[in-house]
């Protein structure tokens, strides 16, 4: 089965339309290399343009959403658009299917859901809970405040587990899958590495 990369992103446009650009950008890459999209399920924003994306080059759509939030997110979106579609009952339960689907994690530029989605996956990352790649794609410069925050925290001691909790961050659509790609073919070689019997003395 191939690969899937969940994206998390705002619901509106945004004022820059390179953001809404760059989400149509990374769906067509996604799709081109094989990989299917798994996301919030909205059609608006930057949801719907990383799924209009993918859909353009023929690629696999998951959207999971709760259902006290399909009218203000998927609005009269193209249904067939979705090669799978779950409406769940919780935010909750939106989000632990959101992972458990998922092999990597991208956040493109949105407010304070998308912050919040991303920063939860990097708390499971931090306490051993997976090793999937997580990617801040910071489209002109949008997550530059969280580089500066993370920094803060970890110069102010409140950041453990360090090599657990790396994030990536990019500044263009066109580095973020490599970037996921890199990610997997370290964490393959890492777990090679740590599966490999010890040598006696």
């Amino acid at each position: 089965m191939n690969r899937s990369i969940c994206v998390y992103c705002g619901s509106s446009d945004g004022i820059d339309p390179r953001f809404l650009d760059s989400a149509y950008a990374l769906g067509e890459q996604m799709a081109d290399r094989g990989y299917g999209l798994v996301f919030g399920g909205g059609m608006r924003g930057l949801m719907g343009a990383v799924a209009q994306g993918v859909k353009a080059k023929n690629g696999h759509v998951t959207g999971i959403i709760p259902e006290f939030l399909l009218n203000r997110e998927k609005g009269d979106g193209d249904a067939s658009l979705f090669d799978a579609y779950h409406v769940v009952q919780t935010m909750h339960e939106r989000k632990h299917m959101l992972f458990d689907k998922s092999d990597a994690f991208v956040a493109l530029p949105g407010g304070i859901g998308t912050l919040e989605e991303i920063v939860e996956i990097m708390t499971w990352a931090q306490l051993g809970h997976h090793e999937k790649p997580m990617v801040f794609a910071s489209i002109q410069n949008f997550w530059s405040p969280m580089e500066r925050l993370l920094s803060h925290m970890s110069t102010a001691g409140f950041i453990h587990s360090a090599d657990r909790l790396q994030p990536i961050t990019v500044p263009t659509v066109d580095e973020i899958l490599p970037a996921i790609e890199a990610g997997w073919s370290e964490t393959a070689r890492r777990k090679g590495r740590d599966a490999a019997p010890i040598e006696k003395l």
